[in-house]
């Protein structure tokens, strides 16, 4: 299985591969992975629900211990790791081609990792895909069109609109309602690995 996500190669794309079947059994998609640090890497996980809307503490919770468990098995990282798991927030990051569409009419910015006409640093509404590419409408009025493997990072910016569509999701009144969901789920760290049995291996 290939991931959707663009920006992935080498080693986080292979983990990616390893646990996106199973964040699908569970009903989510993963958003981000990023392995981070050398001694004791931490692998961060950002993800959704199928449906696009925010995971709760309790669904990072039921990720950690379903990933836990399969990267358990796989072992991609020698000696010990640690896996932090979040929610992808309502100012989400723009990793996949659906991304650029489902959020068209929304503000954000990217940043690509080569400049075009001379930028490199773009903030626009989203228009959607076209041929591969993410299109901006800029300030100017203008169009940028970034081709997907240019695009080193990009992310919503947070606007009363984005606030309330988020809310409509989740099924929430926006206005005034203090359930109304938080830009963030907090990240959790589940128990160092290190001490168990085999190098690698997470302490359940």
């Amino acid at each position: 299985m290939d991931t959707e996500i663009h920006q992935l190669n080498g080693l986080e794309a292979r983990i990616a591969r390893q646990i996106e079947p199973t964040l699908g059994d569970l009903g989510f998609e993963l958003v981000r992975l990023a392995v981070l640090g050398r001694e004791t890497p931490t692998i961060q996980i950002m993800a959704d629900r199928a449906d696009g809307s925010l995971i709760s503490v309790e669904d990072c919770e039921q990720i950690s211990h379903a990933v836990g468990a399969v990267l358990d098995v796989d072992d991609p990282l020698p000696g010990a790791w640690t896996l932090e798991v979040s929610s992808a927030g309502i100012d989400r990051p723009l990793t996949r081609a659906k991304d650029w569409d489902r959020f068209s009419g929304h503000l954000a910015k990217a940043e690509l990792d080569l400049p075009i006409d001379g930028r490199k640093r773009f903030t626009g509404i989203v228009l959607g895909m076209r041929d591969g590419a993410a299109v901006l409408r800029l300030e100017d009025g203008t169009e940028a069109v970034l081709p997907l493997p240019a695009i080193r990072k990009a992310r919503l910016i947070l606007t009363d609109e984005l606030i309330e569509a988020s809310a409509a999701l989740t099924g929430l009144n926006s206005a005034g309602d203090e359930a109304a969901p938080d830009r963030k789920v907090p990240k959790l760290n589940p128990t160092k690995p290190g001490k168990g049995s085999k190098p690698g291996k997470r302490v359940h």
